[in-house]
């Protein structure tokens, strides 16, 4: 069964800002992010429980092309939801208290 995806509001303020990053370092990159995080989105939606359970019930996919980021999400019944789209050089305890 596929999914419909959601992002909780910090996770798509982190997926927007990245993308003005991005973009602001040069032109097309945001949008270059945004599709490679989408296609993420899109994998994650096919086949949520390939990815590794991390934290509980939070699952990680980590993005291997060209962005270092990790999706952290919940798979619920009728949906996805992603928790946050996180670069990886931050500190994952910031994590912890996302549900």
């Amino acid at each position: 069964m596929k999914r419909d995806v959601v992002l909780r509001r910090l996770a798509d303020q982190e997926f927007e800002s990245s993308i003005a990053y991005y973009e602001n370092e040069r032109e097309g990159l945001g949008k270059e992010f945004r599709a490679v995080i989408e296609q993420y989105f899109q994998r994650i939606a096919d086949d949520p429980e390939w990815f590794p359970k991390v934290r509980g019930e939070v699952r990680r996919a980590v993005v291997i092309r060209r962005f270092p980021f990790a999706i952290h999400f919940l798979i619920e019944t009728e949906r996805i939801v992603i928790l946050s789209v996180f670069h990886t050089s931050r500190n994952p305890e910031q994590l912890k208290y996302r549900r």
